[in-house]
């Protein structure tokens, strides 16, 4: 037998016979959006208040509004409102919530034929199968989620419906409800009770913060056939989860890393602008504008946008052209567990370190500076790279994620490994003397490269001193540039089809 979705409810102005006053928003609404999945949402409510009491009710707050964050206010400073009451409900009507509400009792539902007749039947609605507070079973912990779906018939959503005295495990049709009640909403909402001095008809300011809303940035980099003058194109996209939609929204993007307890444009020449699908004439589109705020980093959206719920939006943010960068090869040949640097137990593994990575490191670095043609600071999130072949076409070529990035910094991303570059790491020595003070140990490596390429490559090669803080290289056959207090560096230029050996010996003491 069929089983129908449809609800056939009769709407009732019960809400205002209840004696609340429903207010709509009057103006635009503001959204800032932070890339750790909450938003804070700011609406004009128009207020019309009475001396005394009032019984205000707002229905078109978001599905996961967080209820101690409201902040109701007079903008302009000028009122001061005594919220004396404040409710939250958040369990809009569905047909589950209707068959719940009238467990026990006997309601209609209509049975449709295939040959388009229809019938109707009663129903007695012994079990309903709504799962109701998801999110109270999330503070509450296991028992009570265990409560609540025993209460459910173990929280399957399958109803039990009694008809000519048998039992059924599925609706008998579509079920037809008596109108709604007076405590009944079609929409999350919040309810106030509000007391004035003095009558007053203004236009207040709710705030709040909601979850269900996230940003991220995504970056294309396209490199040219030959050559590393990079064309970059950010882009922001805006996820909708939180059941509500914002129509005309000012948005702003928060980006940094904000503490929460939980329960300018660059052109593209015409060509460049083609590939990428970006082709415009006339006066520039207005534009993404960025500001320090605080310690983080506000991006704005230049046009408002209706962001309806459940939407994935794309914005473009960023564009550079020209932009100088590097192609790096780099050989970290050491496979171990970096946690166990501070470990004094390395010093007596002798084959700690051992482990060879053959693969070579391609990197891609640029500066992002306004000289190099950006200069914006760079939210975290994903990079693409691209280069055009001989035909034109445009071939990815590797991805990985950045960082926050603030303006002057480098940015510098794995794309993947190389495929005619070989590494190989073999310790070819290694004494300890494990006596305490005085404790020391030698160690040699030999690295070796291997250039199968057509041209001459430069490769970086890294290395870890892990097995003490305190080191010395006492041989080595090139000399190194020291990055930090455990990390050398040699670089090697290789010839096509040449392999380079380096090698070093250092000496610990503790």
């Amino acid at each position: 037998m069929t089983t129908f979705t449809l609800l056939r409810i009769t709407l009732s102005t019960a809400a205002l016979c209840a004696g609340f006053t429903l207010v709509a928003v009057a103006a635009d609404p503001a959204l800032t959006i932070y890339n750790q999945n909450f938003a804070v949402v700011r609406e004009t409510l128009p207020l019309d208040l009475n001396a005394g009491s009032n019984t205000v009710r707002f229905s078109g707050a978001t599905a996961h509004l967080e209820p101690d964050s409201v902040i109701l206010r007079d903008p302009t400073g000028k009122r001061a409102l005594v919220i004396l009451e404040q409710n939250y409900r958040a369990d809009p009507i569905s047909q589950e919530l209707l068959l719940n509400l009238y467990e026990g009792k006997t309601i209609d539902f209509v049975v449709h034929s295939q040959d388009g007749s229809t019938r109707t039947v009663s129903g007695k609605i012994v079990r309903s199968g709504y799962v109701p507070h998801y999110q109270a079973m999330a503070r509450y912990g296991s028992q009570y989620q265990n409560g609540q779906m025993a209460a459910a018939g173990g929280g399957n959503g399958q109803p039990i419906i009694e008809v000519n005295g048998k039992l059924q495990f599925s609706l008998p049709g579509e079920p037809v409800f008596p109108a709604l009640g007076d405590d009944t909403i079609l929409k999350p909402a919040l309810d106030w009770i509000i007391h004035s001095g003095v009558a007053a008809k203004f236009d207040a300011e709710l705030s709040y913060v909601t979850g269900g809303m996230t940003w991220n940035a995504d970056y294309n980099v396209v490199a040219p056939e030959t050559g590393d003058l990079l064309d970059l194109v950010g882009w922001v996209t805006l996820d909708n989860q939180s059941g509500k939609q914002f129509d005309h929204a000012h948005i702003k993007l928060m980006a940094g890393d904000v503490n929460k307890v939980r329960e300018q444009g660059f052109g593209l020449s015409g060509r460049d602008a083609a590939s990428l699908g970006m082709v415009y004439g006339g006066a520039p589109p207005p534009e993404v504008t960025e500001r320090s705020f605080e310690d983080y980093h506000l991006y704005s959206l230049p046009l408002s946008t209706t962001l309806h719920d459940r939407e994935t939006k794309q914005v473009e943010f960023l564009r550079g052209s020209g932009i100088s960068s590097k192609r790096l090869y780099i050989y970290d040949g050491v496979v171990v567990d970096r946690n166990m640097y501070r470990n004094q137990d390395v010093r007596q593994q002798a084959q700690y370190g051992t482990e060879s990575n053959p693969h070579v490191w391609v990197m891609r670095e640029f500066v992002n500076s306004e000289a190099n043609h950006l200069g914006m600071p760079l939210p975290k999130g994903r990079v693409r790279f691209y280069r055009r072949d001989q035909d034109g076409q445009l071939e990815f070529t590797g991805e990985n994620e950045i960082d926050h990035t603030p303006k002057d910094e480098t940015v510098r991303v794995y794309t993947g490994n190389a495929f005619d570059i070989a590494g190989e790491r073999k310790q070819t020595h290694y004494q300890v003397q494990m006596q305490y003070p005085n404790g020391w140990a030698d160690e040699s490596f030999e690295i070796k490269l291997r250039n199968h390429k057509k041209e001459t490559t430069t490769v970086r090669i890294v290395e870890h001193l892990y097995r003490w803080y305190n080191w010395v290289i006492t041989q080595e056959s090139d000399s190194h540039h020291q990055t930090d207090s455990r990390t050398i560096e040699y670089e090697v230029t290789l010839e096509p089809n040449q392999e380079k050996v380096v090698t070093y010996t250092a000496h610990y003491t503790w």
